[in-house]
């Protein structure tokens, strides 16, 4: 009989790459916190109906994307294969309303799409989201960008990105340009796949994005949105950009870049990277002033929305030689080396560890050879090591592994050794860009 194995398009974050993943998540809370963001976790499994009315039953997240599920009262749920439909309805149930508006909100949530999996992409995957709710201005558009920007910036993406813009309109608005497109795409028929067929008859906004080269430019060549928008909407398109020259964020629009569900509204953008890859998107967003009515609520509650790939970010980092301080590393390793001594060292281990000292203690070898091989696999930066005459005298000897010199430190002033040693290399401000190394590789 085989070992199971994890379940298919699935994956494992082993050690290492969770080094990337937690430095990804403190950076991002960091930023999100200083501009008044506040966290919000929403459940895994929801009923299946509050997607069929945010999504419509046609699109592909409903038909082929989503793990659904039957529970014992035979309830139709999912799990999440996105969150804005969950903050909203989060929003409205706990009534939220009622706070100083706009809400902030940010989550860092596993997310499960039944897709062909991508690159940097899994069946089960992570985001990294922020919504800003009850607010129309275009400025929290461009701020939610900047905020993108800023931070790809601090963990060393500087260069290897591009950020896109567009405007979608209203939907009502967009009613005349989407015959605009089908008269466009009418002589063209020809040159369409048979997705982008389909396509074109529910949605033409949809044809337009596309990773076939043909369909690309013949996308290229379309009639543009913006040369169709409505002075309200022009309006709020122009300050965007012009909010985004004041942050100084560099960008270009892109007619291509769409979003087609019925209640995304105005400005989209997206973070895309340089490797030439069709799957290159690293940040995206974009307003959903109608989401709440498309749930059924009464009101228009107008909001706007980012969202990441965690694992693309992680595998953009890597890929850039980015590296991080392992925060996991054994500060302190006792050698014990006769099973008495593991008595006098237990109770010395538990201290450090209660001293905030990432502490290892060994298991009893008669080598000690072999236990500071052991030492120096695991990275330890001080050894104390404690033999019979050790325990004896009361005196143990303590190694630093990184000037590489030994001394020998009494058995009640050990402890207070290596906390004030470790103690004075951590006393710089912290932030969670000091967990990067600055060099590359």
């Amino acid at each position: 009989m085989e070992i199971p194995k994890k379940v298919r398009w699935m994956q494992d974050l082993l050690p290492e790459q969770h080094k990337y993943f937690t430095f990804i998540k403190k950076v991002f809370r960091h930023e999100f916190r200083k501009n008044g963001f506040r966290r919000i976790s929403t459940p895994i499994l929801e009923e299946k109906e509050l997607f069929e009315r945010a999504l419509w039953a046609w699109t592909d997240v409903i038909d082929k994307e989503m793990y659904n599920l039957v529970d014992k009262k035979w309830r139709e749920l999912v799990l999440k294969p996105e969150t804005t439909a969950w903050v909203m309805r989060a929003y409205i149930e706990n009534d939220m309303q009622s706070l100083t508006q706009p809400v902030s909100l940010y989550y860092f949530e596993p997310h499960f799409r039944y897709d062909r999996p991508q690159k940097g992409r899994y069946r089960q995957h992570h985001q990294i989201w922020a919504e800003i709710i009850w607010e129309k201005d275009p400025i929290l558009d461009a701020q939610l960008i900047y905020i993108a920007y800023k931070t790809f910036n601090l963990i060393w993406l500087k260069g290897d990105f591009k950020v896109k813009i567009n405007s979608i309109w209203t939907p009502k608005d967009r009613i005349k340009y989407l015959e605009k497109l089908r008269d466009y795409y009418e002589t063209k028929k020809s040159l369409l796949s048979e997705d982008a067929l389909s396509k074109l008859e529910i949605n033409p906004l949809r044809v337009l994005d596309t990773k076939i080269e043909d369909e690309i430019i013949l996308a290229k060549q379309a009639p543009k949105i913006v040369d169709s928008l409505k002075k309200d909407s022009k309006a709020h398109y122009d300050k965007v950009k012009e909010y985004l020259e004041i942050f100084w964020v560099p960008y270009t629009e892109d007619h291509t870049l769409v979003r087609w569900l019925d209640y995304y509204t105005h400005t989209v953008w997206e973070f895309v990277d340089d490797s030439g890859r069709s799957q290159n998107s690293l940040w995206g967003g974009w307003r959903y002033n109608l989401l709440s009515q498309a749930i059924w609520h009464k009101d228009e509650i107008p909001a706007v929305w980012m969202w990441l790939w965690a694992e693309r970010i992680m595998e953009a980092m890597i890929d850039k030689w980015v590296k991080l301080k392992n925060k996991d590393k054994i500060d302190l390793y006792f050698i014990a080396l006769w099973d008495e001594a593991k008595k006098i060292v237990l109770p010395l281990s538990l201290k450090a560890r209660d001293s905030w000292i990432n502490t290892a203690l060994s298991l009893w070898s008669p080598s000690l050879w072999v236990q500071m091989k052991k030492a120096n696999r695991i990275e330890a930066k001080y050894v104390v090591i404690v033999g019979i005459m050790e325990a004896k005298n009361w005196v143990f000897q303590v190694r630093d592994m990184i000037e590489w010199n030994q001394e020998e430190i009494k058995k009640e002033e050990v402890l207070e050794y290596i906390i004030g040693k470790i103690w004075k290399e951590n006393l710089n401000f912290y932030s969670p860009l000091n967990d990067l190394i600055l060099e590359e590789k």
